[in-house]
């Protein structure tokens, strides 16, 4: 999992991609492609 000073980055890459907070913690996850997940935080 590659970690991105920014994660807007990562969500403007694909069009599934949806940005969660969970427990203050950012993530992004994608359920037609995996690859674009990330966390920050």
């Amino acid at each position: 999992m590659k970690v991105r000073s920014s994660l807007k980055s990562l969500k403007t890459r694909h069009r599934d991609c949806k940005i969660v907070r969970r427990k203050g913690r950012v993530y992004i996850i994608n359920k037609v492609d995996p690859r674009y997940k990330a966390k920050q935080g």
